[in-house]
């Protein structure tokens, strides 16, 4: 079953003026499946995964661009970089707009590769799990999520509400088109699966990496830190391996689309800034699996609520520009006071607070730290609190109440 995607208008105009167009995101977040149903029947599939093809494509590129020809949908790049040069001679011969489009699901040493080769050439646009939106059928409706813009309040306006156990059992089930799509799929059986071929497939051709029980419980020690501020020095010891190697680990799972880091805000005006990132997995089925919770009910109830709540919202967000083909330029306000801002939108030079809180009727309160952006000496426009509200109604002139469903 396939729905339709909000990055889909953006794909095609973007694929109309680069010749090479590179999907990257995690392992089935939908990219191949977003690509065939973009394709026409004269673009040809070819999928690195098998074996022989992926030999031939190593072994020999030039006979490999003799047997598939152009337009050309080729899947798992990253496992056959040979094949870059030769697409780079031949984009370079026609300028044809469109001519490759190619699928990565990770990049830990792929993106060097791509930007040496085919740098002016490759249009790299970012795909997630499923919205919220694009799960309602609505994935062509959806705006890049900025509060006070008219396309996203009339967007705002017309947003259908869940009950907050109808939203945690979303964000148990998780953004995975084939799990979150699919209701009569055994969770725990596709998140562990999911996990051993994520391990197979992407961590074990690292050198660093050997030993998978220790892989896994540094991944179940990183879900239990979504939500909060990253401490390398916490996450080493509850892992059991040293600082320097959760560095590493932890960028793995930034680079393979598991882990989004949300950035301090850094002015040169005030120097008590926190420069600590945030952690946030991207997709919160994952992170719930990997944290143990085994019903939506014991997820909503429990410690690890509030924290889940602001990675499924943190995240929805992230779609929202992304899947538009914005540049998500995000970050989090934290000063040594403890003086904390859960996110700020920075877009045209102008700031927008929000804070993100699991309650369904916040009040002025819950904003008042938003009056710290004054020394900043920056431009604040609209912000809101995200929250479990059933409706969107003002908490001060420029400041909105609104409801988790209305941020993708």
């Amino acid at each position: 079953m396939y729905v339709t995607r909000t990055l889909e208008s953006f794909f095609r105009n973007a694929s109309n003026q680069f010749p090479v167009m590179l999907v990257t995101g995690a392992r089935q977040v939908g990219k191949t499946t977003f690509l065939k149903h973009l394709s026409t029947e004269n673009r040809t599939y070819v999928s690195l995964d098998d074996p022989l093809i992926l030999n031939l494509a190593k072994e020999d590129p030039a006979l490999f661009f003799q047997r598939f020809s152009s337009p050309l949908l080729i899947d798992e790049i990253q496992y056959a970089p040979e094949l870059l040069p030769y697409i780079k001679m031949d984009v370079d011969q026609t300028g044809e707009p469109g001519r490759y489009w190619l699928t990565r699901s990770q990049h830990f040493h792929m993106m060097k590769d791509v930007s040496e080769s085919l740098a002016g050439r490759v249009g790299i646009v970012n795909l997630h799990g499923l919205s919220f939106r694009e799960r309602t059928s609505r994935g062509s409706e959806a705006c890049v999520f900025l509060p006070g813009k008219k396309h996203y309040m009339e967007q705002l306006s017309s947003t259908r509400c869940l009950k907050a156990g109808d939203l945690f059992h979303i964000i148990r089930r998780g953004s995975f088109p084939a799990i979150a799509l699919n209701n009569q799929m055994d969770w725990d059986l596709f998140y562990s699966s999911y996990l051993q071929t994520y391990l197979q497939r992407d961590i074990h051709d690292l050198k660093n990496i050997g030993d998978d029980m220790r892989f896994l419980r540094f991944l179940r020690a990183a879900a239990a830190r979504s939500g909060q501020l990253l401490n390398y020095t916490d996450l080493a010891r509850d892992a059991d391996v040293s600082p320097n190697t959760a560095k590493s680990w932890l960028s793995v799972l930034v680079a393979s689309g598991m882990v989004y880091l949300l950035e301090p805000y850094h002015s040169n005006i005030t120097k008590r800034l926190v420069k600590t990132p945030k952690l946030y997995f991207l997709d919160t089925g994952l992170c719930s699996w990997l944290t143990q919770w085994n019903t939506s009910e014991a997820l909503e109830a429990g410690a690890f609520s509030g924290p889940v709540f602001e990675t499924w919202v943190v995240s929805e967000i992230l779609k929202s520009w992304q899947h538009n083909g914005r540049k998500a330029t995000f970050y989090f306000y934290r000063d040594k006071d403890k003086t904390e801002i859960d996110l700020l939108i920075l877009n045209d030079g102008i700031l927008h607070p929000f804070e993100i809180k699991k309650s369904a009727s916040p009040g002025k309160r819950t904003v008042r730290h938003f009056q710290a952006l004054e020394k900043l000496n920056m431009p604040v426009g609209h912000g809101g609190v995200i929250c479990l509200a059933q409706q969107s109604i003002p908490l001060t002139d420029t400041i909105t109440i609104i409801p988790a469903c209305a941020v993708s």
